[in-house]
């Protein structure tokens, strides 16, 4: 995969954000875009080889649009100023999410605001074995990686329906997200040895991830 011809097409992509250009330059985009999927469909053969439970997803069907959804968000440019997939997707939300682009490079994993169902089932396991998940945050490499659980501004300040304030992990149970990322620099992409570097943040990632997938699976 070149990725300096990646960043090279979305910076010019970017730069004439609408269905003219695209279209001129759709070969260009159909070689970035199958590049792409093959080096997914790599990766995940060397993903698959360090868990047993990794669930297949080609990256055929793992990668996202690079049409932004304008009906809903119709103030947003047309194209996005990335690539994004996600593998191991057993759950569209709790795949292991790869986005490659300008404004951001980041490898991510979790539950971004689940369903409610999803969510109590989340809350349920902290409040059965909270002390697991605390045990997985808490590990110096996991926390050299991700640094803490992502916050997204949307947490309780009450304890939710059915617990008290006084939990041993309300901290845990007042969240609403389950999610943590690793940013990359545009120069970790470009390094040599980027196929590893992602190897070693799924397999990092990979305990914390298999918590939330036991969560929701009872």
């Amino acid at each position: 995969m070149n990725f300096s011809d990646l960043f090279q097409f979305l910076s010019e992509l970017q730069q004439n954000n609408n269905k003219e250009w695209m279209d001129t330059n759709r070969k260009w985009y159909q070689r970035i875009r199958n590049s792409f999927i093959d080096w997914l469909d790599h990766l995940e053969v060397e993903l698959a080889k360090i868990d047993p439970e990794y669930y297949p997803t080609s990256g055929r069907k793992g990668i996202n649009r690079i049409n932004n959804n304008l009906l809903f968000h119709p103030n947003k440019p047309v194209y996005k100023d990335h690539f994004g997939a996600g593998l191991d997707q057993l759950s569209k939300q709790g795949d292991f999410y790869i986005e490659i682009g300008l404004s951001q490079c980041v490898l991510a994993g979790g539950y971004w605001r689940p369903e409610s169902k999803t969510l109590q089932s989340i809350r349920e396991a902290i409040d059965y074995n909270g002390e697991e998940l605390k045990k997985i945050l808490a590990k110096k490499s996991f926390r050299n990686t991700f640094g803490n659980l992502y916050d997204d501004g949307n947490s309780l300040k009450k304890a939710p329906k059915g617990y008290s304030m006084d939990h041993e992990h309300i901290d845990l149970l007042q969240k609403r997200t389950f999610a943590v990322a690793y940013e990359l620099q545009k120069e970790d992409v470009l390094h040599s040895d980027f196929t590893q570097i992602v190897i070693q943040v799924y397999q990092e990632m990979l305990p914390f991830r298999r918590y939330l997938r036991e969560a929701i699976s009872v």
